[in-house]
């Protein structure tokens, strides 16, 4: 381990980890991330460096916690929190069941645990007044919840200010007047509050302008906690929104931590975007910044003024560096790698099994793909421009409604599937199932002209590709080489801003993986020998 400052690259959190929640115990510094729809819910990783991370645990993993089943696309776990007060971790979040037009159905919850890896509790429910909740520890022991108020009336700012209340822990409930403490700048739809305390000062981080390319992280203070709040001479303190050539775009939704060594930094959501396109394939990331405390009690970039930047001065702390991710899982043990989640249910059990067949994911074919409620679907985030993923499956398929593969994945109307299936007249054949998002009812195109045919039985080796914004699907059989199957697809169609309501309106990213589904309703079982994911530079 090197005793030297690193510098540090961004992003710190490659692939879909939006909304970082950043807390220090000690020399250990954790971020949690939102997962939305994805199960077990919320991400946490591990530093002691700022540099090197790594995933330490999803603590939403019961059906107590979390149940996701039939929430739409994007909706789910938002912008949780995460801090460490009274010998515990503290851990709010959202659970989104809508989020389209007028209303936002979005309940707040609190769980807490001893350790990181837990046991973490039982939810404690609070309020559904609007999302993006947090968690304030103040110095005389008591604490304050914090969320947006979102305000549905026609006519109305639906982004209608920081909500602030009292948060009893004997008591596990909200108690109190509430107080719209801040209800934010000209550039509107004001959300993600984090409070502080400094020099007497109580400081409000939050985010606006929304979470595509105006996004920025705005700082207010005040002398009381209930205001009113001053907002920050230059009124934000990171956004790349006047900065359009800046490789780091949608630059917001801040925290800030402290190092033992008396540092400051913050961490924030940020994309990128392909070169010449407005379109960011890993979805929203996790970046960190330097900072310093100016003489008149303001927080500010060291590097100046208030535009992302893609390196930035380590911490006076030594290096940690974790072992590398494994690029190749054999499915050799009874427990999923961590790498890996699915979606929605938090009942895994009738999705996949990792005993059934000793060295193989046994997937139990499940709803369409797509589907909101229960899909065998196991996969894992992209998290390199350019990729290459493998697996080699075997299937038997009995009817056309039987389906298993392999999937570039965004969500219900963003997908590229190459499926072995059955046909009447071939038998077991393969295919490719996409949908490029350009349906809003969300039906599929089969851009092969005619099926491939495939031996009788026998596993398949399957293989994606995605180089220079081009997804290619490939395919062998025993004995025999890679060959190329289907046209070459536009891979940055899956991304937040290529469909629907654009980057305002999905906020994931894309993931790659392995899928099998049965309309039927025979549960056909699909069992993968392996998985394989490398960056392709």
């Amino acid at each position: 381990m090197s005793n030297a400052p690193q510098d540090i690259q961004n992003p710190i959190l490659p692939g879909f980890n939006p909304d970082p929640s950043i807390c220090r115990v000690g020399n250990d510094y954790y971020i949690a991330t939102s997962t939305f729809e994805w199960f077990p819910g919320v991400q946490i990783h591990h530093s002691r460096d700022l540099k090197n991370w790594r995933l330490v645990m999803r603590p939403l993993t019961r059906p107590e916690q979390l149940d996701m089943r039939g929430n739409p696309d994007s909706c789910g776990i938002w912008a949780p929190c995460l801090t460490y007060a009274d010998g515990l971790f503290w851990l709010v979040y959202t659970d989104v069941k809508r989020k389209d037009g007028s209303f936002k159905d979005a309940h707040n919850y609190i769980v807490t645990a001893p350790d990181i890896e837990g046991p973490w509790s039982d939810p404690v429910y609070t309020n559904s007044s609007g999302f993006d909740p947090s968690l304030f520890h103040d110095e005389d022991g008591r604490k304050w919840f914090l969320n947006m108020i979102w305000d549905h009336r026609v006519g109305h700012n639906s982004f209608a200010g920081i909500a602030l209340q009292e948060y009893d822990p004997v008591k596990q409930a909200l108690i109190g007047p509430i107080q719209n403490i801040f209800k934010g700048t000209p550039l509107a739809l004001t959300e993600g509050p984090h409070l502080y305390k400094r020099d007497g000062w109580y400081y409000l981080l939050t985010a606006e302008g929304g979470t595509a390319y105006d996004h920025a992280v705005t700082l207010a203070r005040s002398r009381q906690i209930g205001g009113p709040y001053d907002v920050h001479p230059e009124q934000h303190v990171v956004t790349a929104r006047f900065d359009p050539d800046n490789p780091i775009q949608r630059a917001g939704h801040g925290d800030f931590v402290e190092t033992q060594t008396g540092e400051t930094y913050l961490v924030h959501l940020m994309g990128r975007p392909r070169l010449g396109q407005d379109r960011c394939q890993m979805g929203r990331e996790t970046a960190i910044q330097k900072c310093v405390w100016g003489d008149d009690g303001w927080l500010r970039l060291e590097a100046g003024g208030v535009a992302p930047q893609s390196s930035v001065p380590g911490p006076n702390l030594p290096e940690h560096v974790f072992p590398e991710e494994i690029a190749r899982h054999e499915f050799d043990s009874p427990e999923l790698p961590d790498v890996f989640q699915w979606l929605r249910t938090p009942y895994p059990d009738r999705l996949f099994s990792l005993r059934e067949r000793p060295g193989h994911l046994r997937l139990f074919g499940r709803e369409s793909v797509g589907s909101w409620f229960e899909q065998a679907f196991v996969a894992r985030r992209q998290t390199h421009y350019d990729y290459e993923a493998e697996t080699l499956v075997d299937f038997q398929p009995e009817t056309f409604q039987q389906t298993a593969g392999l999937i570039a994945y965004y969500g219900q109307l963003q997908f590229f599937y190459l499926a072995v299936t059955h046909d009447e007249v071939k038998g077991r054949v393969l295919t490719i199932l996409s949908s490029p998002g350009d349906d809003p009812e969300g039906h599929i195109k089969a851009p092969l002209q005619e099926s491939v045919s495939l031996p009788e039985s026998g596993p398949v080796a399957l293989k994606v590709t995605v180089e220079e914004m081009a997804l290619r699907f490939w395919y062998r059989t025993s004995g025999s080489d890679w060959d190329r199957i289907g046209p070459a697809f536009d891979a940055t169609l899956l991304s937040d801003e290529a469909a629907g309501r654009g980057a305002h309106g999905n906020f994931t990213g894309a993931f790659v993986g392995m899928h099998a589904m049965d309309t039927s309703g025979q549960a056909k079982t699909a069992d993968f020998d392996y998985f394989s994911y490398r960056n392709l530079v």
